[in-house]
């Protein structure tokens, strides 16, 4: 009896630590309707269904080509979890070819096989409650429309084996428009949109997409065939697989790994291009470093894990208020530094004047983030402003880097600037005062 009340009491307190409960109201309604929904809808569906033996053996051998495409990437020396989930290339087959019972269970295995940490079991459980319901209504489409493409379409040749073909690949497009369309609503709510938005629509995640749906729709066109047809996709989908990796991995070079912005190599890189435009097109622009202030007191305090959380917060509030084509990057322990192209000094200090009132306004989160964590967090920035640049990013950084030195020598959650034209005095300043006298009232700028 006290074993099953210490069980139930310690899985309680892991419920209670999951990040949706943190979510606004309208979001833990919508994950928690979706992961219903998809509950009832197989349930309604094995009901509704009646199951042969040779539409349970394609499906095994779907699941089986799926297992086996896993494996062998890992052998090759890829992580078991591929860089994307290519499982619509199986997936796409059972749902035109059987009854939607069949492509709504598909997801269940691999939710089993992935591992996630602590208080993130419900992403798994939403994700293939939408993966499973997004495919339901792809197969219901196809196998409502398919009949008026007449007899032998998808097993023939000729312009109703394409009708059949381009039929296939209008449902995938739609599993994939309502599954993006339902994980996007919830993601979009804990992390900065642009940046999940990327991941969606960036030149990688629509090679991925258009990839897996070509060859997905293959698959399925060759199983209408012959089953067994669906093992020559094997090798291709391990190939896909390690191509996605290797986009992953260079792209994994670029970032640095706790907060998800660019690493310090890189942003140099990127911002020494940016400041090289600048001078040769004589456009103004500012190179600016933030700063968290007494940060190894919150590491002292609160323990170095504590520490990541604000990193990260600071990092993606930081990302989220800046424009879309600011260049932004984390260049040291708690600093992050960031280029405002086409910025004249005026506008440099707005930023980052809006920068240094919001970051303190954040609430932090982090999933599984269970210890005390420091009520306020405020930020120092240094900015160095050009009006026509004409040095090189380390002479724009260096002086931004003194900006930064006197805001925290003359008492920290402050912007001070220095005016990085040739004929200036290049000497710090306060940048509130110069905010102000702009004529933006501190209390009503952005």
């Amino acid at each position: 009896m006290a074993f099953g009340r210490t069980a139930v009491k310690s899985a309680s307190r892991a419920v209670s630590r999951w990040q949706l409960w943190r979510l606004p109201r309208w979001l833990q309604v919508l994950v928690a309707g979706t992961v219903t929904g998809y509950a009832a809808s197989i349930c309604a569906a094995a009901t509704l269904t009646r199951v042969h033996g040779g539409q349970l053996r394609l499906f095994v051998l779907l699941l089986g080509c799926s297992a086996v495409a896993v494996e062998l990437t890992r052998r090759t020396g890829e992580p078991g979890e591929a860089a994307r989930d290519v499982g619509a290339i199986w997936d796409l087959p059972a749902a035109v070819l059987l009854p939607p019972l069949f492509v709504m269970v598909a997801p269940l295995p691999r939710m089993l096989m992935t591992k996630a940490r602590p208080g993130n079991v419900h992403p798994r459980v939403f994700t293939a409650a939408a993966v499973g319901l997004a495919y339901a209504a792809a197969s219901l489409v196809f196998h409502a429309a398919v009949p008026a493409l007449g007899p032998g379409a998808g097993t023939g040749s000729g312009e109703r084996a394409m009708l059949w073909t381009m039929l296939a690949a209008g449902c995938g497009l739609l599993r994939l428009v309502v599954n993006d369309g339902l994980v996007l609503a919830v993601v979009a709510e804990s992390a900065p949109a642009k940046r999940f938005l990327t991941k969606i629509t960036g030149g990688e995640a629509l090679y991925g997409s258009v990839s897996e749906l070509s060859l997905g729709t293959l698959s399925a066109f060759a199983a209408a065939h012959s089953a067994l047809a669906i093992l020559f996709a094997v090798p291709l989908v391990v190939s896909l697989q390690r191509s996605l990796r290797h986009a992953q991995l260079v792209s994994e070079t670029r970032v640095d790994g706790k907060t998800g912005l660019l690493n310090d190599k890189t942003w140099r890189r990127e911002a020494a291009s940016e400041i090289d435009r600048a001078v040769r097109t004589r456009a103004p622009a500012a190179v600016a470093i933030l700063d968290i202030d007494r940060f190894k007191v919150i590491n002292d305090t609160y323990g170095h894990l504590t520490g990541d959380v604000v990193l990260s917060a600071v990092a993606s509030a930081t990302a989220a208020l800046l424009r879309d084509y600011d260049v932004i990057g984390r260049v040291g322990g708690e600093e992050f530094a960031f280029v405002l192209p086409n910025s004249p000094l005026v506008e440099a200090v707005e930023i980052a004047e809006r920068l240094r009132e919001k970051i303190p306004e954040i609430v932090l989160q982090h999933e599984g983030q269970s210890g005390p964590m420091p009520s306020r967090v405020t930020v120092s920035i240094g900015v160095a402003a050009a009006e026509t640049p004409c040095w090189d990013l380390s002479r724009y950084f260096s002086l931004a880097d003194q900006a930064l030195y006197a805001a925290k020598k003359n008492g920290r959650d402050a912007v001070w600037v220095v005016r990085a034209d040739p004929a200036e005095d290049l000497k710090p300043a306060p940048g509130g005062a110069l905010w102000v006298t702009a004529g933006c009232d501190a209390a009503e700028c952005p």
